[in-house]
C-alpha cells in the first residue's frame, strides 16, 4: 500500500467507523455465533493478498457478527468501555507515528505529554497533590488496565516491605495481602505473579453494604503479625465489580498507616465520577493512599487502554521495577532530569497512549463526560424507583452511582432465567453476579449512547419477561 492508497482507504475506513456507530442500534448487543463460527470464515492458511476492498467487506461479513457491541445503547453489562471520536483519531495518530516511548530519550514527547496529562487528570479528578509529578515523591503513569496498576502496586509494596531484598532473594513466603471477597479478581492474579500465593491473601469480612470492615482488617493484620508473618499490602476498592460497593478508604488508610501496609485504592470504574465536583466524596481518604488507579476508558470516552496509575511513593516503585542495562543508559536519566516510564510498569515498550487524553481534553473538554455521568446517576435513581414500585422485584445492594443490582423475589433460578431470556432478545445485555447468597441481575448504565428511553425500554422488557 502506497501513500495515495493509504489516503483513499483511510477515508473509506473513517466512513466505515462512522456508519458502524450510526447503525449500532440495529445490531444485536451480543454476538450470536457458535464457538468456532468466526474462525470457520477465515482461511486456515495465509493466501495471496486480495486487497483492501476484500478486507473492508470482511469487516462486515466476518468481524461485526462476532462482536459484542460495547457502544450499543442497550449495553448494560459488566462496566462500560466508552470510546469517542477524538480518542479514535488519537489512536490513529499514535499508530501513524509508530514511535516507542520506553524512555524519555526514545521519544521525549511521549514522556512529557504523558506527564502533563497525568497532572491534568489529577487536577480534574481532585486528587491529592502527592500524586502529581511536581511532588518530590509521587507522580503518575498510564497503565494498560487496572489489573496492571494493581500488579504494579503489589510489586512496589513488596519492595518496600522487604527493603528491596526481594529483588535478590525472591523470598515472599511471609508476605500477606488483604482485600474483601468483593475486590477484583486481578488482585489474586497480581499476587500470584508477584510470587505470593492465594494462601497469603486474607479475605477481609465486609459489612451489609459489601464494603470492607476496617476493624476486621486490623484484627487480621494483628493475627498475622502474631504468627510471624509480614502484612504488606491492602486494597481498598472504590466501586467493586459486583455491586459498586465503596470501601471506607479513610478508615482503611488509618489502619494501613498504623501497621505499615501499602494502601492501594482501586477506583477503576467509580473514580472517573469525580470529574463532577459534587462526587468528590469518593476521594475521601485518598491522601492516605500509597497508590491509586482509575480508568478513563470506562466512563469518560477515552478509548481502551488507558488506566491512570498514581503513586505517592515513587522510590519504591522504581526500586521494584528499574533495571538499567547499558543500552538504555542516558545522561538525562542519570541526572534525574527526566522520567523513564519503562521503570513505572512491567513491559519495556510503551505506546503513545497519552494522545487519547490530550485529544479528548483539548477537543471536547470534560463537559460531555460530566453530563453523561450525571445523566447515568439520575437514570439509575429513576430505575430504582421503578423497581421498588414492582413488588415482583427487589434491590439487593446500595446504588449511589450507576449500577443497580436487582433480583426477582421468586428466587435465584427465576432471576438467572430472566437474565438469559433478556439477553437472548439481542436488544439488551445484562450480566449476573452473586451478592451474599443471592443471584443478582447487574443493570449497569454507562454506555455513552444510552438514553433514558433505552433504560425505560430495557426495564419494560424485564417486566414483560418476568410474567
Amino acid at each position: 500500500m502506497d501513500a495515495e492508497e493509504f489516503r483513499e482507504h483511510g477515508h473509506r475506513l473513517i466512513e466505515w467507523i462512522i456508519d458502524y456507530h450510526a447503525n449500532l442500534g440495529t445490531l444485536p448487543v451480543q454476538a450470536r455465533v457458535a464457538p468456532g463460527e468466526i474462525a470457520a470464515k477465515l482461511s486456515e492458511r495465509p493466501g495471496e493478498p486480495d486487497g483492501f476492498d476484500a478486507v473492508l467487506a470482511d469487516l462486515d461479513r466476518v468481524v461485526v457478527p462476532g462482536l459484542t457491541n460495547w457502544q450499543h445503547p442497550g449495553f448494560f453489562a459488566w462496566f462500560p468501555a466508552n470510546t469517542g471520536y477524538p480518542a479514535i483519531l488519537a489512536e490513529l495518530v499514535s499508530a501513524g507515528l509508530g514511535v516507542q516511548g520506553m524512555s524519555w530519550a526514545s521519544s521525549p514527547a511521549v514522556t512529557e505529554v504523558e506527564t502533563r496529562m497525568m497532572d491534568w487528570m489529577a487536577e480534574l479528578l481532585g486528587l491529592p497533590d502527592a500524586f502529581r509529578s511536581t511532588s518530590p515523591s509521587g507522580g503518575g503513569v498510564i497503565q494498560g488496565s487496572a489489573s496492571e496498576a494493581t500488579l504494579t502496586s503489589i510489586l512496589a509494596a513488596r519492595h518496600r516491605a522487604t527493603d528491596g531484598a526481594v529483588n535478590h532473594d525472591s523470598d515472599t513466603t511471609k508476605l500477606v495481602a488483604y482485600a474483601t471477597s468483593q475486590a477484583h479478581s486481578s488482585i489474586e492474579k497480581g499476587l500470584r505473579i508477584a510470587g505470593i500465593g492465594t494462601a497469603n491473601l486474607r479475605v477481609v469480612p465486609h459489612d451489609e453494604n459489601f464494603a470492607m470492615r476496617p476493624d476486621a482488617l486490623a484484627e487480621a493484620i494483628a493475627a498475622d503479625r502474631a504468627a510471624g508473618l509480614t502484612p504488606f499490602w491492602v486494597c481498598a476498592t472504590v466501586g467493586t465489580t459486583n455491586s459498586l460497593a465503596i470501601d471506607p478508604v479513610r478508615a482503611i488508610g488509618e489502619v494501613a498507616r498504623e501497621t505499615g501496609l501499602w494502601l492501594h485504592v482501586d477506583a477503576a470504574m467509580a473514580g472517573i465520577a469525580t470529574l463532577c465536583p459534587e462526587l468528590r466524596w469518593l476521594n475521601d481518604g485518598l491522601e492516605l493512599a500509597d497508590s491509586y488507579g482509575t480508568n478513563p476508558h470506562k466512563w469518560m470516552g477515552v478509548t481502551f487502554d488507558c488506566n491512570l496509575f498514581y503513586t505517592a511513593d515513587r522510590a519504591n516503585l522504581l526500586g521494584a521495577l528499574s533495571i538499567l542495562p547499558e543500552y538504555l543508559r542516558t545522561a538525562a536519566a542519570e541526572t534525574g532530569a527526566v522520567i523513564d516510564y519503562r521503570d513505572w510498569q512491567v513491559p519495556l515498550g510503551r505506546r503513545f497512549r497519552a494522545l487519547k487524553l490530550w485529544f479528548t481534553l483539548r477537543t471536547d473538554g470534560v463537559a460531555p463526560a460530566q453530563r453523561m455521568i450525571r445523566d447515568h446517576l439520575a437514570w439509575t435513581s429513576e430505575l430504582a424507583g421503578w423497581v421498588v414500585a414492582d413488588d415482583r422485584f427487589e434491590i439487593l445492594a446500595p446504588h449511589p452511582l450507576n449500577l443497580l443490582c436487582l433480583a426477582l423475589r421468586a428466587g435465584d433460578e427465576a432471576t438467572a432465567e430472566l437474565i438469559e431470556r433478556a439477553n437472548a432478545t439481542g436488544a439488551v445485555l445484562f450480566t449476573r453476579t452473586v451478592l451474599g447468597d443471592r443471584v443478582a441481575l447487574r443493570f449497569s448504565i454507562g454506555a455513552s449512547r444510552t438514553r433514558l428511553d433505552d433504560v425505560r425500554r430495557a426495564w419494560q422488557l424485564l417486566q414483560d419477561l418476568a410474567g
